[in-house]
Formats: C-alpha cells, structure tokens, sequence
C-alpha cells in the first residue's frame, strides 16, 4: 500500500465520520480503542445497563421480591419487551414475545408452522415436507430435524435461491436464514415468502443477523413466523433472551409444542387441562428470565430516536468503505470477499476467505481489532453502525493488510 493511498483513505474517513449523523450514538456504550468488528456475535454493552441491572437486583429483588412481579411489572415483561423489538423488524404490537432461546423458539415456531398446514388433517402424503436453508446456523438444521420427526414429515435441505422451485403441495412450512452467518448474504426475504405463499406453506424465518441492522418488514411481507435473538445488534448481552414473532391473523391457530404455564389462559387458575392464552402471550413458556430479560429492556435504550433506515444506510456505507480499504490496502489474491457487492444481497457484515484465517484473526485480536472467524477459512468483521465509525473501520482494514 502508498503512503498517499493511505493518506486518502484516512482523509476520507475522517470526512465520513465528520458527517455522520449516527456517530453520536457511539456515547451511549461502553467502548475502549479496540475496533470492535463482532456486534453479529456479542453487542457491546450499552451505558445504562449496570445501573438497571443493579436495581433490579438490589431493590426489585432485594427489597420488594416477590411483589416486583407485578408492582415492577415483570409479568408483562416478555410482552412489553416484544413490542419494544417489533418497529425494528417491522411488526406493529401484540405479535412479539421475548423469551426462552433462538433454538427453543424456532422449535416452536417450525412446529407450529407445520401443524396449521396440518389442519384439518389432510389425507395421507399433504403437507409432509418440511424445507430449511441447506446453508443454515447448524442448530437451526438440528431442530428442523427433530420437528421433522415429531410432526411425521420429511426434511429437505434446499439453498434459499432453490426455494421457488422447491416447494410445492407437500410442502408444510419453510425454515429460512434472513442472512447468512458465514458469508453475510442477505436473502429475498418478500420475493421467498410470497413464493412459499403461492404453494401453501408457511414460512419461519431467523432474523438473527438482520435484526438491528437493517429493514426486515414482517407485517409489510407477510411473514408467518419469525424468531430471533437479542445479543448481537440487538446489544441484549450474553445469552439475552430470544423472541418469537406470530402474525396477528395466525395466533388464534398457532399451536406451540411447548404449552407451559406461562402461556395458559389462566396460568394462576393451576387446571389440570390446558387451554392456550390469546395472542402472542401463547408462544410463552415458563417462568421469564427476568435478570437477563430486564437488562435486554434497558440495552433497547439506545434505540431511542434511532431510525434502522438511517441504520440500514450506515452499514451498506460502512461495508463498502471497509471492501474499498481492503482492495487498496490487502496485496492481491491474499483475501477474497465471499459477501455479496450488491446492496440488496449484503447484510451488516463483510466475510473474507483466507487460507490461514483462523491464525490471521488470533494476530489482528491481538492487535485491538475484533472479528471472529469460522472454520474453515472465513474472516468475519460485523459492522454495527449504531457504535462503529469509519475511521477505525479505514485501521481495521491496515491491520489486516500488515497481518496477511
């Protein structure tokens, strides 16, 4: 790399940071000088946390305990938090419940998919086919599987862009990744749902690494099911309790595997029988997570007057800065980008291949700026717009050229 393309590099980030009109919200977390490009793995922790979580501990729970249930209202939590996420994934209120794992709700959620294609019961060979993205988070495939077998339908593994040709009569409900962990691809999330729509079927979407980072559009595509988790760009925290979106027109049908108290009409009435809540209140399960749960309440603080268009703009901005830095600065043929060029096909991440990236990330970790990588040969660097600037995303990119 020249010493003047570097120079211009740094001049034009400086400019891109200066204009900003998001760089502000880097104030509302908690950040040293490292770059931080891992907000699609863990979000940094937002300001107003600790205090939150210390007075949930200390006075919720120390000094009013079991009154804090409804006098602190973490009955309704799971609930009200849901509607705190929905207007970042496009969903009005009343369809979003928080709680329980990614895993466990997209369980719920597959499940109950394929049984509302079930009903009435169909005759023998309807609606017995359960297709997932082929490039899925593995535990995403693992609980296809098992709710393959609970529900007698087969399991089918189809890449995203297959799903149109795919899914036909037999098919029940489709499990699909908004974007993909590894190579951050974001797929045609309206395009597939009206195509699995057209068959019959029902779709389940993972909005893990899209959630927080870009428009998904629930209501306005008309998305059956959707879960997703609350610790990347969502900034929830470590194992943040997940959330399972239900369209409105499906909750009177939607018939989780999982009926616990919690979800019960009358879950205080202690009925031997089980008769399911109205509402999104029936993807609940048991007890909530309140510590966790309460701290992902007050990580949603940040979100305050944050617009995810004005987000959305930022990452494709910040993504195509980094890939340009990469081009100068990275010798030729060293890296290779696997995240697609084209906007409408890119999530908030950039994902490069690189024969020895699992020892490239160690050493570029080691100098203060944060990715991961995944096996076998693929550097991620997840750009949160909320809190990362251009000007350390221009020294990530000369980090990377030193190391390779």
């Amino acid at each position: 790399m020249s010493e003047s393309t570097s120079l211009s590099l740094a001049a034009k980030a400086a400019a891109l940071d200066a204009a900003d009109e998001l760089a502000p919200l880097r104030d509302r977390f908690t950040l040293d000088d490292t770059v931080y490009l891992d907000g699609n793995s863990l979000g940094a922790l937002p300001r107003g946390v600790p205090a939150r979580v210390e007075d949930v501990v200390r006075r919720e729970w120390g000094e009013l305990r079991i009154r804090s249930w409804t006098e602190s209202g973490w009955w309704t939590a799971p609930e009200r938090i849901g509607d705190r996420i929905a207007p970042l994934v496009g969903a009005a209120p009343g369809q979003i419940v928080v709680g329980d794992s990614t895993s466990v709700n997209v369980f719920k959620a597959l499940v109950g998919a394929v049984r509302m294609a079930q009903e009435p019961l169909p005759a023998p060979g309807v609606r017995d086919e359960i297709l997932v993205d082929a490039t899925t988070f593995p535990t995403d495939g693992y609980i296809a599987e098992s709710a393959a077998r609970m529900t007698g339908c087969a399991l089918r593994p189809v890449a995203p862009a297959d799903v149109p040709r795919a899914v036909g009569p037999r098919t029940a409900a489709v499990l699909l990744n908004h974007v993909d962990y590894r190579t951050g691809r974001m797929h045609d999330l309206p395009a597939l749902t009206a195509a699995v729509h057209a068959a019959g079927a029902y779709t389940v979407w993972d909005l893990c690494h899209s959630a927080g980072a870009l428009p998904v559009g629930l209501d306005a595509h008309g998305v059956d099911l959707a879960v997703g988790c609350t610790y990347k760009f969502l900034n929830g925290g470590p194992g943040s309790p997940a959330y399972l979106y239900v369209r409105r027109d499906l909750q009177s049908r939607f018939d989780s595997p999982l009926p616990g108290w919690n979800s019960h009409t009358e879950p205080f009435g202690m009925r031997p029988d089980y008769e399911a809540a109205p509402g999104a209140v029936r993807g609940r399960v048991g007890t909530p997570d309140i510590l966790s749960m309460l701290a992902l309440e007050a990580a949603l603080d940040v979100w305050d007057d944050v617009t995810i268009d004005a987000v959305r703009a930022k990452s494709l901005a910040l993504t195509d800065f980094f890939l340009e830095c990469v081009a100068a600065y990275v010798p030729e043929g060293r890296v290779e980008p696997v995240t697609p060029a084209a906007h409408a096909e890119r999530g908030s991440q950039v994902a490069l291949r690189c024969p020895d990236a699992g020892e490239v990330m160690a050493r570029l970790i080691g100098k203060g700026v944060i990715g991961d990588y995944r096996a076998p040969d693929t550097l991620r660097f997840g750009f949160t717009p909320l809190y990362v600037g251009y000007a350390e995303t221009e020294r990530a990119a000369r980090a990377l050229a030193d190391e390779v």
